[in-house]
């Protein structure tokens, strides 16, 4: 099973509670590591710590508390860091706790995150250069507010000595790499049985359900035009632009978007900037005229007006009220 003795230390994992972590994707990751130490064979493979800012209980983002074992303590070089984070991940990335990061990390550990704590790394300067995975929903603000680092939108990264994961059920896949690198494909397996994950899925596989496998999406021409709409969002085409590209008339692609998915080409473009905008404007300090420029709107009155229309609020409230992910970032950089 493994090239280690029986007798070999458990391998130590620090797990990093930022305040608002998702209960999903830090209990995915506990877990495959808390099964391997129940396989029949009776060895210990893994040991762990919670860890927070300021010691004591840490609140998901859903209210659930769970306790922590230490206050940003030092850590041994043979332990892995993981940054579990959800919503709020700018207001929990203190200073204290970014300097803990940086500090801890020189000693030349494996680090990594869970979901949205990708940014707090990003922000302790850790991962500049690198290839990385965060949610998709939280991907285009990070891609917004740190071009150097390489975004994938992949279920989980690794780079080096850094792995990074989109959070969710997709911890579970990080944590099943790690245990097969770790001690093999018997343990591994062992473990995804029984967590009653049958297929645990490679690292490469994308976090949404592909256009392809949706079922509303059947026809070719279909799904070509949905996905030069996919990425043409900042600098939309007209929809004579999109016909001549995919080669039918302007009245065959409405027909196809009425039959398929019962909208017309336009209001469905419409959706997915105007989803692209609310994403940005929840996530990120960019100013409401950025937001309506980096998705396509030439008149900030009509981006007020489609905005409000689709989600009864007009941008400039969702951007005051709605800082669910970057939030105090200028304040805990000061700090």
């Amino acid at each position: 099973m493994t090239p280690d003795g029986p007798n070999t230390p458990p391998k130590a994992y620090a797990f990093l509670l930022i305040p608002g972590f998702s209960t999903l994707g830090f209990s995915c990751a506990l877990d495959c590591l808390s099964l391997a130490n129940h396989h029949p064979s009776g060895r210990k493979f893994y040991s762990w710590r919670l860890i927070s800012e300021g010691g004591g209980p840490v609140a998901a983002y859903n209210g659930v508390r769970i306790d922590t074992d230490a206050a940003l303590p030092s850590l041994d070089r043979n332990e892995t860091l993981v940054v579990c984070a959800g919503e709020n991940a700018g207001r929990g990335s203190t200073k204290a706790v970014l300097n803990w990061l940086r500090r801890e990390t020189r000693k030349g550990m494996d680090y990594g995150a869970l979901s949205s704590g990708t940014y707090t790394l990003a922000q302790a300067g850790l991962i500049g250069g690198k290839r990385v995975t965060t949610h998709w929903e939280y991907k285009t603000a990070l891609a917004e507010m740190l071009p150097d680092v390489i975004m994938e939108d992949t279920l989980f990264t690794v780079d080096g000595r850094v792995f990074t994961t989109a959070g969710g059920a997709a911890s579970m896949d990080l944590m099943l790499s790690r245990v097969h690198a770790d001690y093999g494909v018997e343990l591994a397996t062992w473990v995804a049985d029984q967590l009653v994950y049958t297929v645990p899925r490679a690292h490469s596989q994308g976090q949404r359900m592909s256009l392809q496998s949706r079922p509303e999406v059947r026809n070719p021409k279909l799904l070509l035009t949905l996905q030069i709409m996919e990425n043409n969002l900042e600098d939309p085409l007209r929809p004579d632009e999109i016909s001549k590209v995919v080669n039918l008339s302007t009245r065959q692609l409405e027909r196809l978007f009425a039959k398929y998915l019962s909208t017309s080409p336009k209001r469905y473009y419409l959706h997915l900037r105007l989803e692209k905008a609310r994403n940005l404007l929840r996530q990120t300090d960019l100013s409401v005229t950025d937001v309506c420029v980096a998705c396509g709107f030439q008149s900030l009155s009509h981006f007020s007006k489609s905005y409000r229309a689709a989600y009864g609020n007009p941008p400039g409230m969702e951007a005051s009220d709605g800082k669910v992910l970057w939030a105090d970032t200028a304040k805990n950089r000061s700090r």
